[in-house]
């Protein structure tokens, strides 16, 4: 293995790479005495409730533990999808084919939704609708991305290119795959500047940004409730909470459906001139089908890779998570391993049981839950949406808010659930991987 002072830029940073360009907020004002709706959680779902409340006249304080956009939003891949994961996912079986249409209509409507949103605003995302190609590990995997390609069709009407291994450098300079899928309606984000888009468009619509404000008790308050925070208290209408892989142990029927994942990423040096376009010539978002899959994408100016996936069965370090990401990524693109890293970072992931996101209400706490890694478009809609079901504009629930929100069946023992489910899939996986070697 390398030694670091080889892998490691001199300017390495155990940060996320979007922070570069729009870090984290101190937002220290002091805590209204009240308002109409306290929002627990400062990433894209809580946000975008913040603007449609504020929209709708009320009076709207957000609140994070820490500053504001230091969770999971800002520390994601920034992959824009129109539902094509739900459709690719376990979450859709026992679904009625009546409901299966509508979450993939909302699925549909969040992506959407998330470009209408930019466009209208002038919001500054970077963002790019560059499709994203999903490898296929083995033959046999090759045959189930093609089968999915055509659910795809069918379920969402994207348009879906069966990419053959021998057309697939037309799509990603690698030898690493055999075939796959390119979907189309896809795309990326600069996750930060997202962020920041939010939060000041949130300002400008009245609402107010709280950082270092944890909450650590939600008490009824006559009609409403009282919200004990770190810094002070505050009597309001309504609570939505929207922390997602950040949720901890504050209310036990939320910490006892989502199971926080963490996820690993890196960023490399600026790449040299013409590499990327040998790797990624479309600057496509590229992930596979393996169970512990890779991820990865240009940043959004095309000069870096970023490179992402779970590095180890138990948690790791962030600098110890770039040496086992950088392994994996030359696997993909040998020509990277010379390039250095100069950023490795994790976040959490907010999975749950059935594997869909969830909004509704609970002894009069509102929520928005669960992004199961695609939470991008998905959390911004569901927050919009969840605001106006909370401040009784939308009679129905919308297929995100239907049926029960299910116990996570790890999420009454994460410390050991997490591993297992990883060695599980590194054990699916070395199968699959021995099966690629008997064919070389």
């Amino acid at each position: 293995m390398r030694s670091d002072a080889l892998l490691l830029h001199d300017d390495f940073r155990v940060a996320p790479y979007w922070w570069d360009a729009a870090p984290p907020e101190t937002a220290r004002d002091a805590l209204p005495s009240g308002v109409d709706v306290v929002i627990v959680g400062s990433g894209y779902c809580g946000l975008s409730a913040a603007v449609e409340a504020a929209r709708l006249g009320a009076s709207v304080a957000v609140l994070d533990a820490a500053e504001i956009g230091a969770g999971g939003s800002t520390r994601s891949g920034g992959m824009v999808s129109s539902g094509q994961k739900l459709a690719l996912t376990n979450a859709i079986r026992g679904a009625s084919a009546e409901r299966l249409g509508r979450l993939m209509r909302e699925s549909m409507a969040s992506f959407d939704y998330l470009k209408r949103l930019v466009a209208e605003e002038s919001l500054d995302a970077d963002l790019q609708i560059t499709g994203r190609f999903f490898g296929a590990f083995t033959p046999r995997h090759f045959d189930r991305l093609r089968r999915q390609g055509d659910l795809l069709r069918e379920k969402t009407g994207v348009t879906v290119h069966v990419v053959p291994r021998a057309e697939q450098h037309t799509v990603i300079g690698s030898d690493y795959y055999y075939g796959g899928i390119l979907v189309d309606e896809y795309g990326g984000l600069h996750t930060a500047k997202y962020h920041r888009a939010l939060r000041d468009l949130a300002r400008r619509c009245g609402a107010t940004l709280h950082s270092h404000a944890g909450v650590e008790r939600i008490e009824r308050n006559g009609a409403g409730f009282r919200v004990h925070a770190t810094r002070g208290k505050i009597d309001t209408k309504h609570v939505l909470v929207a922390t997602n892989g950040y949720t901890g142990r504050l209310l036990p029927f939320f910490a006892r459906r989502v199971l926080p994942v963490a996820s690993y990423q890196i960023a490399t040096e600026p790449l040299p001139p013409g590499l990327m376009a040998v790797l990624n010539p479309g600057r496509r978002m590229i992930s596979d089908s393996k169970r512990n899959l890779f991820y990865t994408r240009p940043s959004p100016d095309g000069t870096r890779m970023l490179f992402g996936s779970r590095p180890a069965i138990r948690e790791v370090s962030e600098r110890e998570a770039a040496r086992m990401l950088h392994a994996k990524m030359i696997e993909l693109w040998p020509a990277l391993r010379d390039v250095r890293i100069t950023h490795a970072w994790k976040g959490y992931v907010a999975m749950t049981g059935d594997k869909l996101a969830h909004i509704g209400e609970q002894d009069g706490i509102h929520y928005a839950l669960g992004c199961n890694g695609n939470g991008v478009a998905l959390m911004s809609y569901l927050g919009s949406r969840v605001a106006r079901s909370m401040l009784g504009l939308d009679a129905q629930a919308g297929a995100f808010g239907e049926g029960t929100f299910p116990v996570s069946p790890a999420g009454m023992a994460s410390r050991l659930s997490v591993p297992v489910g990883t060695a599980l899939y590194a054990f699916d996986d070395f199968w699959s991987g021995r099966a690629r070697a008997a064919l070389s």
